[in-house]
């Protein structure tokens, strides 16, 4: 943060002669961090049709163009003198992000059998939770994390992309994309043949056929269309709720307020560095666990969990700020609580929130519901980088308890409308959701029948 906060006023006093006010360092360096966002929000929106005219493999290659132009601008950036460059790869990086974060749940959820479904579309969370890890020990003064080497730092990420180019052209497309969008029933059966390393099992197969059949004639939806159409308006409340709440749930808050926290303990500055690899690794270990837990628990199971837990800890890690001055272990459990933060959002929602709109939309519905649960998720990273600092000046202890608020009201939600998606087929889910989209109406409907069966009684009994 110090060393590009340098550049940013080195460079506008030797191009204007401009000594720069420490606010006006620090709104150059929100907007570049901001900016992240506003990118995930672009690359969310542009997902869902790149999806569909590319398919789900070959929009995850050409995703990354925009990283290697971000990590090529980040790298030239320091030679060019020119801050306005970081800028710009912090847009091209978020708009690959944005993507990224919508195609590979689904390129995974798609491609996966129906039993270890939600496992492997999690798995995109476990790499991304191990992207952050490895992104801390990167950043380390004695690695990249120094005043020599900061623009290396910010061109790091082309590594795994380079990595994706290399591996993933060997990898076949989603099959049910090639059945379904494309209708080439031979390239799907051979994907399924490559991916399952046997011969294609009837049920399967059978499964996707009867997907395809319901989907016959209807072209893919867009984001507008889902918001008019009753039979998916709980799915899209869900979607909508579930991906607001990861954002609003304060995880990404805890990581900035860590720091402060780790001061408190007694912890020098030289060694926050070390201890902050710990939030990582929590959230890491707890992404693995949750892969785990998926298939055996649900993910009712664990999205609820998740958030109850969250709510206890908030609480907590509340009760401990306010009392941190008057007993001499408090901030101890303060230091603890951030891990026990990290770990049971790690549990719950960062893993779980992704694999929903695979599991509770058809093929055509599908890329618009990520477009719509992705684009809530970067206008909430947004909107919380922006007041956050506001919650702490203004709240200061007490700045979790909206988080808390949030976490609490989703498990409720959760608790009471998510049916469980373990295991089940995409009709045997769309039949548990007519239920709460049509509820009123079915209970009419049957009403009415059981009148029109007694009417018929009666008249049969006068004519007799």
């Amino acid at each position: 943060v110090h060393f590009i906060q340098t550049f940013v006023n080195e460079t506008f006093l030797e191009r204007w002669d401009i000594q720069l006010e420490d606010y006006q360092v620090t709104l150059v360096w929100t907007i570049i961090v901001s900016i992240f966002s506003l990118g995930g929000l672009a690359g969310a929106i542009i997902a869902g049709p790149m999806t569909i005219r590319f398919g789900r493999k070959k929009c995850l290659l050409l995703n990354n163009i925009f990283l290697m132009s971000g990590a090529l601008l980040a790298l030239t950036s320091r030679a060019a003198n020119s801050f306005e460059m970081i800028i710009i790869s912090r847009v091209l990086i978020g708009i690959n992000s944005g993507i990224s974060m919508n195609v590979q749940p689904m390129y995974f959820g798609e491609s996966a059998p129906k039993h270890l479904r939600g496992a492997i579309s999690l798995s995109s969370a476990v790499f991304t939770s191990f992207g952050v890890v490895l992104g801390q020990v990167v950043g380390l003064r004695e690695i990249l994390g120094s005043e020599s080497c900061w623009h290396y730092l910010l061109a790091s990420n082309a590594i795994p992309g380079f990595i994706q180019l290399l591996t993933l052209p060997w990898f076949p497309e989603s099959p049910r994309y090639l059945l379904i969008d494309r209708g080439d029933k031979e390239a799907c059966i051979k994907a399924l043949r490559q991916l399952r390393g046997c011969e294609v099992q009837s049920s399967e197969l059978d499964e996707i056929l009867q997907e395809q059949a319901d989907t016959k004639g209807m072209r893919p939806r867009r984001p507008w269309e889902l918001f008019a159409d009753r039979s998916v308006r709980w799915q899209l409340i869900t979607v909508m709720i579930i991906s607001s709440a990861m954002q609003l749930c304060g995880n990404d808050s805890i990581y900035f307020y860590a720091s402060y926290v780790f001061k408190e303990a007694g912890i020098s500055d030289d060694q926050i560095q070390y201890i902050t690899i710990g939030t990582g690794t929590c959230e890491f270990t707890a992404c693995i666990m949750c892969n785990l837990l998926i298939e055996r628990k649900g993910r009712r199971f664990m999205l609820m969990g998740g958030f109850i837990l969250m709510t206890v800890w908030a609480v907590v890690f509340t009760i401990a700020l306010s009392f941190e001055h008057y007993v001499s272990w408090m901030p101890y459990l303060s230091m603890a609580c951030i891990f026990t933060y990290i770990l049971s959002f790690g549990m719950g929602p960062a893993g779980v929130t992704g694999v929903l709109p695979t599991e509770i939309f058809n093929q055509t519905a599908r890329p618009a519901a990520y477009m719509i649960a992705g684009s809530m998720m970067w206008i909430n990273l947004f909107v919380i980088g922006m007041i956050f600092p506001f919650l702490v000046s203004e709240l200061s202890e007490y700045c979790f308890v909206p988080f808390g608020a949030v976490c609490l009201l989703s498990a409720l939600y959760v608790g009471l409308f998510l049916p469980e998606t373990k295991g089940k087929s995409l009709s045997a889910i769309t039949s548990e959701f007519h239920k709460l989209n049509f509820k009123g109406e079915d209970k009419r409907k049957e009403s009415q029948t059981q009148a029109q069966y007694q009417l018929g009684e009666v008249c049969l009994s006068t004519a007799l």
